[in-house]
C-alpha cells in the first residue's frame, strides 16, 4: 500500500542541507529570514566550507553581500537556492534530518564572490559606532531619498576611512547599511538600537586586493572595493 511522502523525501534533481544542531538551524533561519525581508524573492548561495561547514550568501540591496557559516552537510559543493524553500525546510516537521532545498537555481546568482583567503586584519572598530552611523543614514534617506530608496550619492559616500596592516580602507555608507538591515550586531531589543549595544561590541575590518569584509558576531558583509560587483554567474 503506497504511503505518504514523508516531510524529507527528496526528488530526482534536488539537493539537500542537513543541520543536526537546533541552535545552529536556528542561525541560519534568522539570516535567510533577514534577507528574505530585504528582497522576498532573495535566492541563497550555499557553499562547502570544509568538512563541518557551510557558508550561505544572500544579496542585500547595497551592492554587498552578506555571509552566515553554520555547522552543517550540504549534500552538493555548491548551489543556490530560493531562500523561501530554506526556511521551508529549516521550519518544517523533518528539518533535524536532510532536507530537501528545492531545484537548482544557480543562474539566478549573479554576483562574484569574494575569495576565501587573502584578507588581512586592518582594525577592529566599535559596533556601536557603525549602528550609529546607519541610524544618521537612514534619516538623511528618508529626507532625501525617493521611492526608489536612498539616493546614490549617500549610499557611495565614505563614512569610515580605517587604517592599519599598511592599508588604509574606505567604508562606504552601502556596507554600513547592509552590515546594519542583516541585523549581525547584537543588541538587547527587537529592533537595533545603537545605545543597547554595548561598548565592548566590536566588528572586525578586513581587506583582500579588491574586497573589502566586515566581520561581526553573526556574519559578515563584503563587496567590491572600487566598482561594484560584477555580473558574473560564478
Amino acid at each position: 500500500m503506497a504511503g505518504r511522502l514523508s516531510p524529507t523525501t527528496v526528488t530526482f534533481g534536488e539537493q539537500t542541507l542537513h543541520i543536526p544542531d537546533p541552535a545552529e538551524r536556528e542561525n541560519l533561519a534568522a539570516f535567510i529570514t533577514h534577507a528574505v525581508r530585504l528582497d522576498p524573492g532573495a535566492v541563497i548561495r550555499l557553499r562547502r566550507r570544509g568538512d563541518r561547514y557551510v557558508s550561505a550568501w544572500a544579496g542585500t540591496g547595497f551592492e554587498a553581500l552578506a555571509v552566515r557559516t553554520v555547522v552543517a552537510e550540504l549534500g552538493t559543493d555548491d548551489v543556490t537556492v530560493l531562500g523561501d524553500a530554506v526556511l521551508a525546510g529549516l521550519h518544517g516537521p523533518g528539518s533535524a534530518q536532510p532536507f530537501p532545498l528545492g531545484y537548482a537555481m544557480d543562474s539566478a546568482w549573479r554576483s562574484a564572490l569574494p575569495p576565501e583567503s587573502g584578507f588581512v586584519h586592518i582594525d577592529d572598530i566599535p559596533a556601536r559606532m557603525l549602528v550609529e552611523l546607519a541610524e544618521r543614514g537612514a534619516e538623511l534617506a528618508q529626507e532625501h531619498g525617493s521611492s526608489h530608496g536612498p539616493p546614490a550619492s549617500l549610499l557611495d559616500q565614505t563614512v569610515l576611512t580605517v587604517s592599519g596592516a599598511g592599508e588604509e580602507v574606505e567604508v562606504p555608507m552601502r556596507v554600513v547599511f547592509a552590515l546594519a538591515a542583516m541585523d549581525f550586531i547584537p543588541h538587547g531589543g527587537e529592533k537595533t538600537d545603537s545605545r543597547r549595544i554595548s561598548v565592548d561590541e566590536i566588528v572586525r575590518v578586513r581587506a583582500a586586493r579588491t574586497w573589502l569584509r566586515l566581520d561581526a558576531r553573526y556574519g559578515s558583509v563584503a563587496r567590491r572595493r572600487g566598482p561594484a560587483i560584477p555580473l558574473l554567474s560564478h
